[in-house]
Formats: C-alpha cells, sequence, structure tokens
C-alpha cells in the first residue's frame, strides 16, 4: 500500500510580540537550542492564528513590546505545533485562567526558534516604508500579540531593510 504524499503549503509569516522583560531575543537566543514556548497569549485571535494559521518552518518577525524602543528585534521560526498552555493552570501566573479546565485547555502555545538578532527595526523606520503601510502591526489600534505578515512585507524587511545600514 502507498501512500499519498503530504502537500505543504509554501510558508507563512508572523510577527509575535513579546515584552522583552518577560522574553527578549537574546533570552530566546540563550534558551536550549534557541528555542522558548510562546506561553501567556489569552486573545482568542492570536490563539487562532497559532492553532489554524501557523506550521512548523513558518517565519517569525520577533517583536519587542511594551518597552522603551518597540520594534523588529529578530528573526526566528516556528518550530512545534500547538499544545495546552501550563500557565492557565498555574494559580501562581499571571497567565492563570480558573475558567480553563485541563480536559478541554482554553489556551495553547507552540514553539518559536530564535534564528539571529537583528537591529532594532522601529515604528517609525517601518512607516517609512509604503510597501509596509497596510502591515498590521502599524494599523492604528492593532494590539494582537501575534498578526500575519504578507509574503512581500517579510522579503521587505528581511531582505532590503535588515541589509542596509
Amino acid at each position: 500500500m502507498t501512500t499519498a504524499p503530504t502537500l505543504q503549503r509554501p510558508p507563512r509569516y508572523w510577527l509575535m510580540k513579546s515584552e522583552p522583560e518577560e522574553c527578549s531575543i537574546d533570552d530566546a537566543l540563550a534558551a536550549p537550542g534557541a528555542t522558548v514556548p510562546w506561553t501567556g497569549v489569552r486573545n482568542y485571535q492570536a490563539r487562532n492564528f497559532m492553532r489554524d494559521g501557523m506550521q512548523v518552518g513558518d517565519g517569525v518577525l520577533f517583536y519587542h513590546s511594551s518597552c522603551p524602543e518597540p520594534g523588529i528585534a529578530g528573526i526566528a521560526r516556528v518550530a512545534s505545533g500547538t499544545r495546552a498552555d501550563p500557565t492557565q493552570f498555574d494559580p501562581a501566573s499571571p497567565y492563570h485562567d480558573p475558567k480553563s479546565p485541563p480536559d478541554q485547555p482554553r489556551w495553547l502555545l507552540l514553539d518559536v526558534q530564535a534564528l539571529r538578532k537583528t537591529r532594532l527595526l522601529g515604528l517609525a523606520e517601518l512607516r517609512e516604508h509604503p510597501e509596509l503601510a497596510q502591515m498590521r502591526v502599524l494599523q492604528r489600534g492593532n494590539r494582537l500579540s501575534i498578526t500575519p505578515v504578507e509574503a512581500s512585507e517579510w522579503e521587505a524587511i528581511t531582505g532590503r531593510l535588515l541589509a542596509s545600514r
């Protein structure tokens, strides 16, 4: 019996925000295998991006948020599929969710592998480039911790902006 080959979709790209005090690009690079579990996602849309849209190998713009100089600080990749985020069950965690039952967890995580630190690409610099005008991170009112990035935006950032200066 032969099995049909698995069809893999082309890689997708994501921007994932992390507060540097919690997990910076340096912390991720210093972790075993440069891989960290992406815990603490407590927004349904961001959770659904992880569950339904992200796949091992997808590119990640590692973004520092809630800090004096927010911006893209590194390049990473999705390193695992999703699984239950254990912080939702830990009463000592700031991410504890007492309404999430262990047999049907509400919140998920996946592993992110840091590939390299980059120079910081702040919001002001990103806004200088018309080809990035539609990036979700630049849209007024966007506070999602995980957002999709178009292939053209990924290429502009990783291929051109990070190669300059």
